[in-house]
């Protein structure tokens, strides 16, 4: 019996699964390298994609005289082309996703084709003829450096609770946590002066504990058995002694916010930030700030530091020697003079 003759149900299901088979194993080869939540978010594009391909197709619905026809959806990946792709992206954009959302569906499929060319299941990789809508440059604002720590030198009430929060927040904006880092961190991976992280795609990279966030934690582990129990490896652990969870940290830091008078909304991104803007900041070794972010390239890094226009600006004023402002006559000193070059001076028939 040929696929033609299977019931409905039985052919979408059979479609499906010769559709999801080479994600799921596509999803195994990119956890080798890639955090959880890469995974779980390209498992998501992927699937919405495959909805989308086992819907049938309006465009290819043919009348005739007696009956109304639907096309059938594709069987397998080599049907997914380019104009596929389009529609699909446009679907997703007329439902109200962000273009954030789509630039990392289009990521997401494109790894996937890739993968998928390496395996010899498609020709080539059609995703790399389809662009999505161009991001806006948007960076997190940082939290005023005096705001800040006036926050964080708020007086708490004193409970195992807030000592812990107060390790939390010294060390986020301390060390320049990621929010899955620092609830994945474990008592053994906490030394002297310094910290032990793994981050994106598990790479491991170690972290400076400043003075501030090393007297938070001393005093978070002087209390910290009143909660955990004593098999409890996670440094940090909610009421009931497990580890504490992404989303209970969140919430945490919007209560302390409220709680501390702090104007502003904050979350742990907006931490991390923060360490990286005030950094540059004071040092303007951008390179410094990479290996602390743990960010694999440097154009990362300029994506989430910026530095104030006026430091930029002054700076260059300063350092190059044709930013400098032409003075009045007046003005001019010799060594200004003698510095000018006959090419630096315009003549007075050169049209302007």
């Amino acid at each position: 019996m040929s696929a033609s003759d299977l019931p409905d149900d039985s052919l979408d299901t059979a479609r499906r699964q010769a559709l999801t088979r080479p994600c799921q194993q596509f999803l195994a080869h990119l956890a080798q390298d890639s955090s959880a939540a890469t995974v779980s978010a390209y498992q998501r594009d992927l699937e919405a994609l495959i909805h989308f391909m086992l819907r049938p197709s309006p465009v290819e619905t043919t009348v005739d005289a007696d009956t109304s026809t639907t096309a059938r959806s594709p069987a397998d990946w080599q049907a997914l082309d380019v104009p596929t792709l389009r529609r699909f992206l446009g679907a997703e954009r007329s439902r109200g996703l962000a273009p954030r959302s789509l630039a990392r569906r289009r990521a997401a499929i494109s790894r996937f084709c890739g993968w998928l060319v390496d395996h010899g299941i498609l020709a080539h990789n059609p995703a790399g003829l389809v662009q999505t809508p161009r991001l806006p440059d948007h960076l997190p604002r940082p939290v005023d450096i005096d705001s800040l720590s006036r926050f964080l030198d708020c007086p708490h009430d004193g409970t195992p609770l807030a000592i812990r929060d107060q390790a939390m927040l010294e060390l986020l904006y301390g060390s320049g946590l990621r929010l899955s880092e620092l609830v994945s961190l474990d008592l053994d991976m906490l030394e002297t002066r310094r910290l032990r992280v793994r981050g994106k795609g598990n790479k491991p990279r170690q972290l400076p504990i400043g003075s501030r966030a090393r007297q938070a934690l001393d005093a978070w582990l002087k209390v910290r058995g009143q909660l955990a129990p004593a098999d409890e490896t996670a440094l940090f652990v909610g009421q009931r002694g497990q580890r504490l969870g992404q989303r209970g940290v969140q919430l945490r830091l919007v209560t302390q916010a409220k709680t501390r008078g702090l104007p502003e909304h904050l979350h742990p991104h907006r931490l991390r930030h923060s360490f990286a803007s005030h950094l540059l900041e004071s040092s303007g070794d951008l390179r410094a700030v990479q290996e602390l972010l743990g960010h694999a390239h440097l154009s990362t890094t300029q994506v989430y530091t910026r530095l104030d226009w006026q430091q930029l600006a002054s700076a260059y004023d300063q350092a190059h020697p044709r930013a400098r402002r032409q003075r009045g006559p007046e003005e001019a000193t010799p060594a200004d003079i003698d510095a000018a070059s006959p090419a630096d001076v315009p003549l007075k028939d050169d049209p302007l």
